[in-house]
C-alpha cells in the first residue's frame, strides 16, 4: 500500500480569453492520482467538503482508483484560483481549510500496511493539519519509505524562516525529497540550489531531486557525489504548468516502487543509487511532467503514455 497525505482542493483555472474551468487538484491529491494511474495501489488521506466542489474531488479520486478511507466533512472544500499567464505559468490565490480529523490510534491503523508514505505542500506546512502530517511521518518511519515535497506557497506561508524550519523538520525524517529550484531559492536565498540540496542530503535524506523547469531535473545521492546527475527536460509544447511538479513526483515514486524501493529497509539502498540509475529515474519522471504540461490542468499520464520504467 502507498499512502499520500495532504490537501485536496479544486483549481479554478483562468486564462485570458477563456472561461474559467474547475479541476480537482491539490499537490498531494495529484500525486495520489498519478500513482494510481501508473498502476499502484494508493490511499489518500485528506479532507474535502460535502459541497459541489467536494463531490468533484471525490469523484476524481474514485474514478482514478484511489482508495479513500474516510468520508467528506461538513466544512467547505478548499479552492485555489489559478491564473495562467501567456508563458503557461500559473499564479495562485487560495481559500483553504486544512485539518486532518484523525485520532492517533486511527491514523496508526491507516498506516499499518503502508510501505511508502508521501507528504508535502500546504498539508505539511499549514496548521492545524501540518502537525498531524508530521506525526504520520514519525509513525510511518518504522515500516515505510518516506518522501517529501515542500512545494512552497509564499502566498499561504509568507514567512520563509517559518517555512524553512518546518521543511527542515521533515527533510530530517524523509528518505526522498523533491523540490523545485524556486522552492530552494525562496527558502535559502543566500546560497545556491546545489548547496541547499547537498545540505538536505547531509540532514538525513538519501535522495534529493531538484526540478528546474526548462533546465531539466538534477539529483544527488551519496553514491553520485556532489556533482549529482542531470538530464534534459522532456520536450513538449506547453499548454500550462499546472500539476507538472506533481506528475514528476508521482512518476519518481512509481519508478522507486517498481524497482523495489519501498519499506523502511529500502532507505539504506537509496544511498547506493548510482549515476546510471538516477539518470533513468529522472528521465522517467521528466517524461511524465512533459505529458502533463502538454495539456490543460493537472491531467497526469497513465502508464501506457510513458516509456517503460
Amino acid at each position: 500500500m502507498l499512502t499520500v497525505i495532504g490537501e485536496a482542493l479544486v483549481d479554478v483555472v483562468s486564462k485570458r480569453g477563456q472561461e474559467p474551468r474547475a479541476h480537482a487538484g491539490g499537490s498531494p491529491m495529484n500525486v495520489a492520482v498519478g500513482l494510481a494511474r501508473l498502476g499502484h495501489r494508493v490511499q489518500f488521506l485528506g479532507r474535502y467538503g460535502e459541497d459541489e466542489y467536494g463531490a468533484q474531488v471525490e469523484a476524481h479520486l474514485r474514478d482514478n482508483g484511489v482508495l479513500l478511507p474516510f468520508e467528506a466533512d461538513a466544512r467547505p472544500t478548499s479552492v485555489a484560483e489559478a491564473v495562467i499567464g501567456d508563458d503557461g505559468a500559473a499564479t495562485y490565490d487560495f481559500q483553504l481549510d486544512w485539518s486532518l480529523d484523525l485520532g492517533d490510534e486511527q491514523l496508526g491503523k491507516m498506516l499499518r500496511d503502508t510501505t511508502l508514505l508521501h507528504v508535502g505542500s500546504i498539508g505539511a506546512m499549514l496548521e492545524p493539519g501540518a502537525s498531524k502530517v508530521r506525526h504520520a511521518v514519525e509513525l510511518a518511519q518504522h515500516t515505510a519509505l518516506v518522501s517529501y515535497d515542500p512545494n512552497c506557497r509564499p502566498s499561504i506561508i509568507p514567512d520563509s524562516s517559518r517555512a524553512r524550519a518546518r521543511a527542515e523538520q521533515l527533510v530530517a525524517l524523509a528518505d526522498v525529497v523533491k523540490a523545485s529550484d524556486e522552492d530552494l531559492l525562496w527558502l535559502y536565498p543566500h546560497r545556491s540550489v546545489e548547496e541547499s540540496a547537498a545540505a538536505w542530503l547531509r540532514a538525513g535524506a538519501e535522495l534529493v531531486v531538484v526540478t528546474r523547469g526548462p533546465l531539466g531535473p538534477w539529483a544527488l545521492t551519496r553514491a553520485t557525489g556532489p556533482r549529482g546527475v542531470q538530464v534534459p527536460a522532456a520536450r513538449a509544447e506547453v499548454v500550462d504548468t499546472v500539476g507538472a511538479g506533481d506528475s514528476f513526483m508521482a512518476a519518481l515514486l512509481a519508478w522507486l516502487t517498481d524497482h523495489g524501493f519501498t519499506g523502511a529497509p529500502a532507505r539504506e539502498r537509496l544511498d547506493d543509487l548510482d549515476a546510471e540509475q538516477v539518470g533513468e529515474l529522472l528521465r522517467y519522471a521528466a517524461s511524465a511532467a512533459g505529458v502533463t504540461v502538454s495539456r490543460a490542468g493537472a491531467d497526469l499520464p497513465r502508464a501506457d503514455e510513458l516509456p517503460s520504467s
